[in-house]
């Protein structure tokens, strides 16, 4: 009997446990920190032994396979030894896609990846027997076992695709590059790229891969080391002959002379960012052979990802704006160009390296007041402080909303935009984002 160490006992972890005891694996789940209540449950009801708050070296070092979870860096002195014993570390989209016939959707980008995944998927349904898995919702490994879908929207991260082997979507997307998560390789942006492309790596002409043609990153990377797969770009700047461009108002989309056109203005998401991520999901949809009609409809009445631009309330004529999901500059980014009124912004947190320039111009014409939400502002300070007449510094989020309270004037916006992790203050980026909602709720 093969033994399957998985190492992390979160979602993908307890999922991929799962699978492999269903698969005939002997297995066992060890977690260096503590695992969630409800994923021991799970652990114990399925009578797969496991550890937690500690990794036993003796009931590592004998397994034929790894699966580490995607938030344990290569570095760790656990991985190190795993690979000097020769022990194979793989992801649980590597492990689990063994198991499934399904076509595969693989979606990556720095930014823009859950919002073009969940319309992706919400499209898809409409038609499709399709399942939403990766870095969203139920793990992929878990899917597969309780109910495998024809087809699957994966939504992947960097880390997700270091783990990767043989796995090979037949349609995979590349959203954009921006540099993030720099501190994961060695600082090195040619080492992060590298990671994102891997999804396209085992990739033959018979599949297909839809990126951003306006992405400067994307396509030169495509030029130096050119992949197998047939190329479907899309752009807001040039005319695409096979791929979507914006042509006026319209996107309009040709697959081998079969071509959909479609409104910008019925579009359910703002912004220009929302266009490329409505561009890329009816890609997908016009290459799975969706109906025109269907794809419209979809994109019409999409309802947006919490967190990410998401309109919580209008008090006195202010707009407040959770957009947590922000944890990159690029994403801010975004988020500045796509204000119309004058806004009072909070950001801040874990910075990952940050360079905050290409922020300048929204932040002088845009931001009214800048409120400093992290345990350490002083890159904040010392790059907006001239900007704005007001700028302050607070550690909780209940106080920023109501500094945010006293300062917007009806017809502003309150941008919870951060452009860091979450970790100083936070669980995560989506417990920030529901406390900035609590926080908004009780004013």
């Amino acid at each position: 009997m093969k033994r399957l160490v998985v190492l992390g006992g979160g979602e993908s972890g307890v999922g991929t446990a799962l699978l492999g005891k269903e698969k005939g694996y002997e297995v066992f789940v060890s977690d260096k920190g503590t695992i969630k209540k409800k994923y021991k449950d799970v652990l114990k009801h399925n009578e797969i032994e496991w550890e937690d708050e500690k990794h036993t070296a003796s009931k590592i070092l004998n397994a034929d396979i790894v699966m580490k979870s995607p938030g344990i860096p290569d570095k760790a002195s656990m991985i190190h030894q795993l690979i000097a014993a020769d022990i194979p570390v793989i992801s649980e989209i590597e492990f689990a896609s063994k198991y499934t016939e399904a076509t595969i959707v693989g979606i990556t980008g720095s930014n823009g990846k859950t919002t073009t995944a969940s319309l992706t998927h919400h499209i898809l349904k409409q038609d499709l027997d399709v399942g939403l898995a990766g870095n969203i919702g139920d793990s992929f490994a878990k899917q597969i076992l309780e109910y495998d879908y024809g087809n699957y929207v994966l939504e992947m991260s960097s880390f997700q695709l270091d783990g990767i082997v043989d796995f090979n979507p037949h349609i995979a997307v590349i959203t954009n590059i921006t540099s993030d998560h720099l501190d994961r390789y060695d600082y090195q942006f040619e080492n992060y790229i590298a990671s994102k492309f891997r999804i396209a790596k085992n990739q033959t002409k018979e599949d297909f891969l839809i990126f951003d043609a306006d992405d400067k990153v994307i396509t030169k990377w495509l030029n130096d080391h050119p992949v197998q797969s047939t190329l479907l770009p899309f752009s807001l700047e040039n005319v695409i002959n096979n791929g979507a461009y914006l042509d006026k108002e319209n996107i309009k989309i040709t697959i081998d002379n079969n071509q959909i056109i479609m409104p910008t203005a019925n579009l359910a998401l703002e912004g220009k960012h929302n266009i490329k991520n409505a561009m890329a999901a009816s890609t997908v949809a016009h290459l799975l052979k969706i109906r025109k009609q269907t794809i419209r409809e979809s994109l019409e009445n999409f309802q947006g990802v919490e967190h990410r631009l998401e309109h919580v309330l209008k008090i006195n004529k202010v707009q407040y704006i959770n957009d947590s999901k922000a944890t990159n500059v690029n994403a801010t980014y975004f988020a500045l160009e796509s204000m119309e009124a004058p806004t009072v912004w909070i950001v801040g947190g874990e910075d990952k390296g940050n360079n905050y320039e290409e922020l300048f111009p929204f932040v002088n014409e845009k931001v009214k007041a800048i409120i400093c939400l992290g345990v350490n502002n002083e890159k904040l300070i010392h790059n907006f402080g001239n900007m704005v007449d007001i700028i302050v510094e607070t550690q909780f989020m209940s106080e920023a909303v109501k500094i945010a309270y006293k300062i917007a004037e009806a017809g502003d916006n309150v941008l919870l935009s951060p452009a860091c992790a979450s970790f100083d203050l936070f669980e995560n980026y989506e417990d920030r984002g529901r406390q900035f909602k609590d926080s908004v709720r009780n004013l």
